[in-house]
């Protein structure tokens, strides 16, 4: 059981517990705050509860809490979660999930209507009686009823990234202690890093196959084989998700490697190419035609292997350079090889700081100290502090008056820490109307102004594209954040024309932001790339609530690359005194 099971299990107790009424709100949130700190932590708490650690030694991990993390690593089961079931039905849980219901609306539809499952509740609403409901309303009713075909649209067990991360890096370790394996990869989408993953793809060179294939079928966390051959296996994880294994010949691995790989429309633009100079590509190679060349779109019969061992060398044969996993999408990647015109794209090692935080000023869990001596640890030469504005509420967020009071601590921090430099930043919510929240003595006195949207996300398109317009036409907006303000798997973004939007920004000087939170990161790779087509400045933030979450950063880096941005394109690669030209607007 991974952290990201361990996690999803303690919010389904809290949810279920605030469903069910309990008297003790102190006790949701403690299930909660915990829920997000194993999520955040990066070591697998399975391992800490194996080697005996004193998980009470975490933030908001008391010692009973601990205990309920060791019955979940060593059993699977939660004895918490059965008691509270008795009281709620526990299919609860997938209403709570829906856009527009939470665990209070999820107790009023299960008491005043007994839905108890996703089914019965599209049935309530398209009848018109969840509308009836206190606190609901015709608009809550249609946007259930548009969360509930938005479900049923996703491709099925399609999971973030950043979970796939957790059930594939345990079980990568796994088989490498197997003696003789020599090469070992993830291919697919994982490894074009997309944003979610549908199952994990990997790929191994042994010089026997059997003991590699007995290690992967007898892996702890295998709740079902699938198949199992000398050189092809498949298993389901606990978690649903699929893993397929296959074991090729060292000659063909690098054929392999860039076939499931993928994408699909890559693979075919490829193999097309390859055609044309009468070649053959596929998982085992490349091969010249046995007749010469053949009519587009037909493989013809294989005849001479010419190479396979590398993916280098499979591109090389049909001219064409080496192409990054992450641009491999037909977005124009094989034109730009071809021309020799491919993006040296942004790596970690080129960022220079993070422009997007938060601290126990508002929502954070660490001091502004703490995150200081996090990103000063990580080598950063800058970084910015941007605790939220008033307007979220649920997040204290700051006035003027207790931004002045935050600002004098900040004065006593970097006092103590000269070698990084701190900007004063915040993010400032964009308000229906598209005005800021924040005066505008406070926005100038700033070095750097986020501006987000956080609520009436349903606005129709025109009215949310004029209130972001309006907002970056503010002379003091620096950064747009997480522009579309979607949730992966849980929320749509907001419907706004992106053109427009980017161009005002563009036109106003204001950079755009991908944010690296797993559960956002927002922008999507499309609309990177349409972001750089248009010229726009970019910069990969984090958001980070915790020094545990500053390392997302990868995530940003990696929807970068997706988008094809170099460092040249990405503010936060640039050194203090260059990015402090390009937000200064005083």
């Amino acid at each position: 059981m991974e952290n990201v099971d361990i996690a999803r299990a303690l919010l389904d107790v809290a949810d279920l517990l605030e469903i069910a009424g309990d008297a003790n709100p102190f006790r949701v949130r403690a299930y909660r705050n915990a829920a997000r700190t194993v999520e955040a932590h990066t070591v697998p708490l399975r391992r800490m509860v194996e080697e005996g650690a004193d998980l009470s030694e975490l933030p908001a991990i008391g010692a009973e809490m601990a205990g309920h993390i060791a019955e979940l690593v060593k059993t699977g089961n939660l004895t918490v979660m059965r008691q509270v079931a008795k009281k709620v039905p526990r299919t609860l849980i997938d209403l709570v999930r829906l856009p527009g219901v939470g665990p209070k609306r999820a107790k009023r539809l299960w008491l005043d209507l007994d839905v108890k499952t996703v089914d019965q509740l599209e049935r309530a609403a398209r009848a018109g009686k969840v509308a009836g409901l206190e606190g609901f309303g015709e608009k809550t009713q249609q946007k259930i009823l548009e969360g509930i075909g938005r479900r049923r649209e996703q491709p099925i067990g399609r999971v973030k990234l950043s979970d796939a991360d957790q059930y594939v890096e345990p079980l990568l370790q796994h088989l490498r202690a197997v003696r003789g394996l020599s090469h070992l990869d993830v291919a697919g989408s994982f490894r074009r890093r997309r944003e979610t993953v549908g199952d994990i793809d990997l790929l191994a060179v042994a010089s026997e196959p059997g003991p590699v294939m007995e290690r992967f079928t007898a892996y702890g966390d295998v709740a079902e084989v699938l198949a199992s051959g000398e050189t092809k296996g498949s298993v389901r994880l606990r978690s649903g998700l699929q893993v397929d294994l296959r074991i090729v010949a060292p000659e063909s691995y690098g054929a392999a490697l860039v076939y499931f790989t993928g994408s699909k429309p890559h693979n075919v633009k490829l193999r097309t190419r390859a055609l044309e100079r009468g070649l053959s590509i596929s998982e085992y190679g490349v091969f010249e035609l046995a007749g010469g060349k053949r009519p587009k779109g037909d493989d013809g019969e294989a005849g001479k292997f010419l190479v396979g061992a590398t993916e280098v060398e499979v591109y090389r044969a049909v001219d064409l350079a080496w192409i990054p996993p992450e641009l491999r999408e037909d977005q124009g990647e094989i034109e730009a090889a071809a021309k020799g015109a491919l993006p040296e794209l942004v790596t970690l090692s080129d960022i220079r700081g993070d422009l997007q935080m938060h601290s126990t000023w508002s929502d954070g869990i660490d001091s502004a100290e703490v995150m200081l001596e996090a990103c000063e640890a990580k080598g950063y030469e800058y970084f910015a502090l941007t605790d939220h504005s008033k307007a979220l509420a649920m997040t204290r967020g700051l006035d003027l008056k207790r931004l002045k009071e935050q600002w004098s601590e900040l004065d006593e921090v970097t006092a103590r820490h000269p070698k990084i430099r701190l900007l004063r930043g915040m993010e400032v919510d964009i308000l229906a109307d598209g005005t800021l929240d924040l005066e505008d003595e406070g926005l100038a006195m700033l070095d750097v102004v986020v501006i987000s949207v956080h609520s009436r996300f349903d606005l129709p398109k025109a009215k949310q594209t004029k209130r972001l317009l309006k907002a970056l036409e503010h002379p003091q907006a620096n950064i747009l954040g997480h522009p579309t303000g979607r949730m992966i798997n849980e929320r749509e973004g907001m419907q706004f024309d992106v053109s427009e939007v980017f161009a005002c920004a563009k036109q106003h000087g204001v950079i755009v932001e991908v944010n690296a939170q797993p559960h956002r990161l927002d922008l999507k790779d499309i609309h990177v790339l349409e972001a750089k087509r248009q010229g726009l400045r970019v910069v990969i933030s984090t958001d980070a609530h915790r020094t545990r979450e500053l390392d997302f950063m990868h995530y940003g880096v990696e929807q970068a690359r997706r988008g094809w941005l170099t460092s040249a394109d990405v503010v936060n690669s640039l050194p203090l005194s260059k990015l402090q030209r390009l937000l200064d607007k005083r």
